[in-house]
């Protein structure tokens, strides 16, 4: 459904990536969470993902169309809920929500079975006539969520999707996610909260210094730790804690080791890549 292949993206002027060589799969029907600190580079990989930022280099594929190449193809598959919720608030709830429709082409009947369907989940049938510029910023957010939803996308991504919703609302959306992965679709959500990530994620991935440095379900994540996935979050997301896999004989150390304490094979060069993901592992 996903896939991102040696992703890396710098801004002007900084020296180090904002993505570094990030590859990863997503399959049909699962709900994958991105974890990481503020500045590891979540916002900056969904929003390459979603064709809104230039990549320096690497392919990002959806449903097998090249988001460079086939940009129109590429984005007719998913929705897109930003992280900063700007929308056309000079529309009402409804017309902004009949726009979106409009431009994907969804027909009269398809529209209003969902959208009747998630007004009543996110109780904005009362408001759904007003200005959005009348709404506040848990009601900009639901109607955001309403809009990308409304063609029913094969890949749904959200960055940080929670903010700003109450506990009701968290809880729809919540349902809305396993829903829509049941009918076969994806979600890539980034998220903060890792009380959510952790019940409600197929898999998951930790990104740092915009490189993966966990990817894996949370059974793999968490195997042979006795760490809450908070503590569990923190050593991995800090540098000085970070851990690469020897190749050789699997035994796990320092990213700054040079060689294996085990078996004594050369580290630096799985080092000098920056900490990579292994499958099912934490690194």
């Amino acid at each position: 459904m996903l896939s991102i292949c040696d992703l890396s993206k710098a801004y002007a002027k900084s020296q180090q990536l904002a993505i570094n060589q990030l590859s990863l799969e997503l399959k049909r029907g699962e709900i994958f969470g991105f974890l990481g600190h503020n500045g590891a580079g979540k916002t900056t990989t969904i929003k390459v993902v979603a064709g809104i930022l230039p990549f320096d280099r690497g392919t990002v594929l959806i449903d097998g169309h090249d988001i460079k190449q086939d940009a129109e193809k590429a984005k007719r598959n998913f929705g897109y809920v930003s992280d900063n919720h700007i929308i056309y608030d000079k529309l009402t709830g409804r017309e902004y929500v009949n726009f979106l429709a409009n431009v994907y082409g969804v027909g009269k009947n398809d529209r209003q079975e969902r959208i009747d369907k998630m007004l009543e989940m996110f109780g904005l049938k009362d408001a759904y006539d007003a200005s959005i510029k009348t709404y506040s910023h848990g009601m900009k957010q639901k109607i955001h969520i309403i809009g990308s939803l409304v063609h029913n996308p094969s890949l749904w991504i959200l960055d940080e999707p929670m903010t700003g919703l109450d506990p009701q609302s968290n809880f729809a959306l919540k349902s809305l996610m396993k829903d829509h992965c049941k009918e076969g679709n994806t979600v890539f959500f980034s998220t903060h909260i890792l009380d959510i990530a952790e019940k409600i994620c197929d898999r998951i991935g930790i990104i740092s210094k915009g490189s993966l440095i966990s990817l894996g379900t949370m059974e793999q994540i968490k195997q042979n730790s006795t760490q809450s996935l908070e503590d569990l979050f923190l050593s991995l997301a800090n540098p000085a804690t970070q851990q690469v896999v020897c190749e050789k004989c699997g035994a796990t150390q320092g990213v700054s080791a040079k060689f294996c304490k085990s078996c004594g094979a050369d580290m630096r060069a799985k080092a000098d890549k920056g900490a990579e993901p292994d499958q099912g592992g934490m690194l």
